[in-house]
C-alpha cells in the first residue's frame, strides 16, 4: 500500500554540490524540508553560509563545505570531511557545473572546452565514485546529476555545454546499471529554462533592454510561456533521493515548461 511517508528523508545525509544559489539551493532547500541533513557544497563560503543560514531558519541542517570538484583532492577532501561530519551519505546530488559560455563549434577553444568538461563531466564522474564507494559499503544510496534539456538538443552558441550535458545523461545511465546490484539508484534531472544567475549569462554582455527582449522570447518559446523556478526542482529532487523511488534507476525527469516539444513559439504567437 502506497505510504506518503515513503517521500520522508528524516535519518539521511545528503550532499548538494553547487548548493549556494540557483538550482542547486534550490534543491539544498527542498531536501531539508525533507527532513535530511545537508550538506551544501560550491567554492564561495559566504553564499554558501547563507544557504546554510536559510535551512536552520526553517529548523534544518545544514553543513557549508567549500570544495572546488574540479580537482580529485577536493572530491576526495570533500567526502572525508562529510564522513567525518555525519558518519554516512544517503544522497548525493551533482548540481556543481560550469557556466553555459557562449561560442559556437568553429569558434570555442580549447580553454572552453576542458573548462566546461572538466566541472561537468569530470567532475560528475569522479564525485559519483567517490560517493558511490561509500553507498557500496552501506548497501545502498541516491546519486541525482542535474543534467539540462541542451542535452537532448543543441543549443547554438553553447556547443560545448550542451555536449557536456549529453555526456551527463550517459554517466546517469552508467552508473545506474553498474550500480544497480548494490541499491544505489542513479538517475537525472534536466531542467530547461529556469531563473538563474546560470541562465542569465546568456545575455550578460547585452544591453539591458535586448538582454530582456532575448529572456522574454525564451519564455515565449514554452508551451508554459514562461521561465521556471530553481525551487521547481526540489519535488522531483525529493522524489528520487526518498524510498518513493527504490524502483527507479537510470531515468530522467525532464522539468522544462514543455519546452522540449518544440511548441511554444507557436502556441504564444496565436
Amino acid at each position: 500500500m502506497f505510504d506518503l511517508s515513503r517521500f520522508s528523508l528524516k535519518g539521511k545525509t545528503a550532499i548538494v554540490t553547487g548548493g549556494s544559489r540557483g538550482i542547486g539551493k534550490g534543491v539544498a532547500l527542498g531536501l531539508a524540508k525533507a527532513g535530511a541533513k545537508v550538506a551544501v557544497t560550491s567554492r564561495k563560503m559566504n553564499d554558501l553560509e547563507a544557504t546554510a543560514a536559510e535551512i536552520k531558519g526553517f529548523g534544518g541542517e545544514a553543513f557549508p563545505l567549500q570544495s572546488h570538484l574540479g580537482k580529485m583532492e577536493e572530491i576526495n577532501r570533500m567526502v572525508g570531511t562529510v564522513m567525518d561530519k555525519f558518519g554516512r551519505i544517503d544522497i548525493l546530488v551533482n548540481n556543481a557545473g560550469a557556466s553555459p559560455a557562449m561560442g559556437g563549434v568553429l569558434d570555442s577553444d580549447e580553454r572552453l572546452w576542458e573548462t566546461i568538461m572538466n566541472l561537468n563531466l569530470r567532475g560528475v564522474y569522479f564525485t559519483s565514485q567517490a560517493v558511490a564507494k561509500v553507498m557500496q559499503k552501506q548497501r545502498g544510496g541516491k546519486i541525482i546529476n542535474i543534467a539540462s534539456v541542451d542535452g537532448f538538443k543543441p543549443e547554438p552558441g553553447v556547443s560545448v555545454y550542451s555536449i557536456s550535458k549529453a555526456g551527463v545523461r550517459m554517466i546517469t545511465k552508467a552508473f545506474a546499471l553498474e550500480l544497480a546490484p548494490f541499491n544505489i539508484q542513479v538517475n537525472a534531472i534536466a531542467p530547461g529554462p529556469i531563473s538563474t544567475k546560470m541562465l542569465d549569462s546568456h545575455w550578460f554582455n547585452l544591453p539591458p533592454e535586448e538582454a530582456k527582449k532575448q529572456k522574454q522570447a525564451m519564455a515565449n518559446f514554452t508551451p508554459m510561456g514562461r521561465i521556471g523556478e530553481p525551487d521547481e526542482i526540489a519535488g522531483a529532487a525529493v522524489y528520487l533521493a526518498s524510498d518513493a523511488s527504490s524502483y527507479t534507476t537510470g531515468t530522467e525527469i525532464v522539468i522544462d515548461g514543455g519546452s522540449l516539444l518544440g511548441l511554444g513559439l507557436v502556441l504564444h504567437q496565436e
